[in-house]
């Protein structure tokens, strides 16, 4: 990470339907609204190729391929306003009967980084993992623009403080969270707090997108690395822009070195060094 390097970034709230082309035409504005206010990475939410609730048979066959027109759309957007683009894709798996709930980050030349998400949203009387497969454990999914490191994570995830150390463990400098983080009783609350939590413990901005209002609860933000919302959309579609400077990473780490003094690491769930199972992890 540079002291000087510094990222306008720009989360946009809009609520992805069942039409793809509609999708990718309301993309395509908030695309040149965004860059049109000096941003150079575009944050749209989870499930921006496709959506519709509740989730059904139809996410499948509306499922893409990374070289689908969905990416490709992305890839001709960012070249055109020189950006990066970061969107959800409903992307198809082998079997045909699922899909990926992958998050894709996109240059004009191409498919920067891609995140397949690994917690699945069987939660508050939901099962996505009825139509979902989830992504399997690997390398942190991050990609570098303008001397910063960004990582990629999905919604639920933020639930599982140990996806976002992975991520810094991997010397990012944002958090890049896409989300349809669906309405229900203090669900509001937990989706800003976790925000928040999440950048205070690892020092990092958070930029993230969700559907605006009636399912999901809006509140698109960017957080810099003590839990300050720099920028904010309500519960209606919009765009918010901010800044993500490295110096600030940098100044605020200085006064509290946090990631430099713990005495933990983060391993994945079912694996131990060694190849062993995991205490506590199913066999």
């Amino acid at each position: 990470m540079s002291e000087i390097a510094a990222v306008p970034v720009a989360v946009c709230q809009f609520a992805p339907t069942a039409s793809r082309a509609d999708n990718r035409e309301r993309i395509a504005e908030l695309t040149a609204d965004a860059a049109a206010r000096g941003a150079k990475l575009v944050v749209f939410p989870e499930y921006s190729s496709y959506f519709v609730d509740p989730l059904d048979e139809s996410l499948a066959a509306n499922a893409e391929d990374l070289d689908g027109e969905f990416v490709a759309t992305l890839a001709a957007l960012a070249a055109e306003y020189a950006v990066v683009i970061v969107a959800g894709l409903a992307e198809r798996a082998a079997d045909g009967e699922r899909v990926r709930n992958s998050v894709v980050a996109v240059r004009g030349d191409g498919v920067l980084a891609v995140y397949r998400k690994q917690h699945l949203y069987d939660a508050f009387g939901q099962r996505e993992s009825d139509w979902v497969e989830p992504g399997e454990l690997g390398p942190a999914a991050t990609f570098d623009l303008g001397g910063l490191r960004f990582g990629l994570m999905t919604c639920y995830d933020l639930r599982f403080p140990e996806v976002a150390r992975s991520l810094v463990d991997a010397q990012t400098d944002a958090l890049v969270v896409p989300a349809e983080w669906v309405r229900g009783p203090l669900k509001e609350h937990h989706w800003t707090t976790l925000l928040a939590a999440r950048a205070i413990e690892n020092t990092v901005y958070v930029i993230a997108a969700d559907h605006p209002t009636p399912i999901g609860v809006g509140h698109s933000q960017v957080i810099d690395p003590q839990g300050v919302i720099l920028a904010g959309v309500g519960t209606a579609p919009g765009i918010a822009v901010a800044v993500v400077e490295g110096e600030t990473i940098a100044r605020v780490r200085a006064t509290n070195p946090s990631l430099r003094v713990r005495r933990y690491a983060v391993v994945p769930h079912d694996t131990v060094p060694g190849g062993a199972v995991a205490p506590g992890a199913p066999s």
